[in-house]
């Protein structure tokens, strides 16, 4: 992807989580879940904690006999949705030149990660979702960007502690956590462009 010719600011870096604040991950693997586990979709909690620890996974394995199964057998980061907004925000940041690296810990799980980079390009492509780099990175402070936008508690307080500027993508997980927080992509929009417009140090007031 190249930059628009008619941008004249520099180039912001804006580093981007993948599940839960692009995809849909929860709603996307919650019947994939009531199957593992042979009940109906609805006994699950739609807003479970960081571990799915509602979801009682651990009567029939761990999380990760979940996740093979789902991304191997179910093709889950192909058949996730975009959280709503997500794609034509990303689509207006990137015109605005804003440079969209996306970050994600999808290979955390031994051999399939074939399997789990070709559904992510797949599905970005799909949904006509912009971004220069495609990083599958744990410490996502090392990737580098003037400003993140993530989800997992954990995650946000590491780039945090680092001082990296970080936007809370709300959910059930992260609602004790410090602004500044989004809880659409419309929020996400305009808490970059003020950022950049601060003088690219971060700063989202």
């Amino acid at each position: 992807m190249t930059q628009p010719d008619d941008v004249d600011e520099p180039m912001f870096v804006l580093g981007v989580d993948l599940d839960g604040v692009v995809a849909d991950f929860y709603a996307g693997l919650r019947p994939i879940a009531a199957e593992w586990l042979g009940v109906a979709a609805n006994d699950l909690t739609p807003s479970p904690s960081y571990a799915l620890d509602e979801w009682k996974l651990a009567s029939v394995g761990t999380y990760d006999d979940l996740h093979r199964f789902a991304v191997t057998q179910r093709s889950l980061f192909r058949q996730l949705q975009p959280m709503p907004g997500a794609a034509a925000a990303l689509r207006r940041l990137s015109q605005r030149g804003i440079r969209i690296r996306i970050i994600t810990h999808r290979l955390y799980i031994k051999h399939f990660h074939q399997e789990s980079v070709s559904q992510t390009v797949e599905w970005l492509d799909y949904h006509g979702i912009p971004y220069w780099d495609l990083c599958f990175m744990k410490d996502k402070a090392a990737v580098g960007a003037q400003l993140y936008v993530e989800d997992s508690p954990s995650n946000i307080a590491a780039l945090r502690a680092d001082g990296h500027p970080t936007i809370v993508f709300s959910n059930s997980t992260n609602l004790d956590l410090a602004e500044p927080r989004a809880t659409s992509w419309l929020d996400v929009e305009r808490l970059v462009l003020a950022a950049r417009a601060a003088g690219r140090d971060g700063r989202c007031d």
